[in-house]
């Protein structure tokens, strides 16, 4: 352990509960192991890269061959994507998602709650001002227990009105894809990403035999993900939200990636994600704050 997890110890650990530890070369992960689950976070990106309440099999995703380093994405988990989604509106050359996801966040606070759970709330500590020049920090609160909670708050300290668009990128665990549904979704208008762009509207439920990769708008409600296979229903409840993305890469694009772990890695996940993109960024105006709040349960 070096210097750095020691301190967070000292300071955030909960015994028996919340320990921080070293995953090689200086990268802290949070592992957490309470009365009702157990999950691990990496401080870099605030990135919750396992859920598994206990008795469950596991309700995030994470690549086996997934690499744990410095200013690198991580496949899997729950990437934070912030202060943009998908590409920068003006600048070609700044990173996909934003640089929220690959640059440390400070733990601001650790508490075992009376119902078993645990909280924990991060604040990104490296702001790259040349991408973003505002005065608009963002949080991350985490309750995580049989249901797993999170609000990604961003506040703007400035004096002029900002656009700001956001994602939870959670990859979900599901027995097979192709067997997949995932309800809550119909009659949707979406952007479609595979193959030359286009808006298009979702006929019934979603199921997923190809490349999916789609922006759902103005869509605020419930999204359950029905999983035949591990007899399971996903819920996704939140708010602050207003579209909804799913994306599975399928074959090809999996191949090419080669951090999925095997070919057909893709079968075992599939990105259902809450988030403010294209046409559904939020506008802040100074002293406003906005919440992106989710809420995984299992049923």
């Amino acid at each position: 352990m070096n210097a750095k997890g020691v301190s967070l110890n000292d300071e955030f650990g909960i015994k028996g509960q919340l320990a921080f530890r070293d995953a090689g070369d200086g990268f802290i992960v949070i592992d957490i192991d309470n009365s009702h689950c157990t999950a691990s976070i990496a401080v870099q990106g605030a990135h919750l890269m396992t859920w598994t309440p206990k008795g469950e099999q596991p309700v995030i995703w994470m690549s086996p061959v997934a690499k744990l380093a410095h200013g690198k994405s991580i496949r899997g988990g729950v990437p934070i994507c912030w202060p943009w989604f998908g590409a920068h509106a003006t600048e070609s050359s700044f990173g996909g998602h934003g640089f929220a996801r690959t640059v440390d966040w400070d733990v601001i606070g650790t508490e075992a709650l009376d119902d078993g759970s645990t909280r924990i709330s991060f604040a990104i500590a490296n702001i790259n001002r040349e991408q973003w020049p505002h005065q608009a920090p963002a949080e991350i609160h985490m309750t995580i227990g049989f249901v797993l909670e999170m609000a990604l708050v961003t506040v703007n300290q400035g004096d002029e009105t900002i656009t700001v668009g956001d994602a939870l990128h959670t990859y979900f665990c599901v027995g097979d894809v192709s067997k997949t549904t995932i309800r809550g979704l119909a009659d949707c208008d979406y952007i479609d990403k595979v193959g030359e762009t286009a808006r298009r509207k979702q006929a019934g439920d979603i199921t997923i035999g190809s490349e999916v990769d789609r922006i759902y708008l103005d869509r605020g409600q419930d999204v359950v993900i029905e999983d035949p296979v591990l007899e399971r229903e996903i819920r996704i409840e939140k708010l602050g939200s207003h579209s909804t993305i799913v994306w599975n890469p399928w074959i090809d694009k999996t191949l090419k990636m080669g951090d999925f772990g095997s070919d057909d890695g893709y079968l075992g996940m599939v990105c259902v994600e809450s988030a403010n993109a294209d046409e559904d960024v939020v506008q802040l105006s100074p002293g406003e704050s906005h919440s992106l709040w989710v809420r995984y349960s299992v049923e």
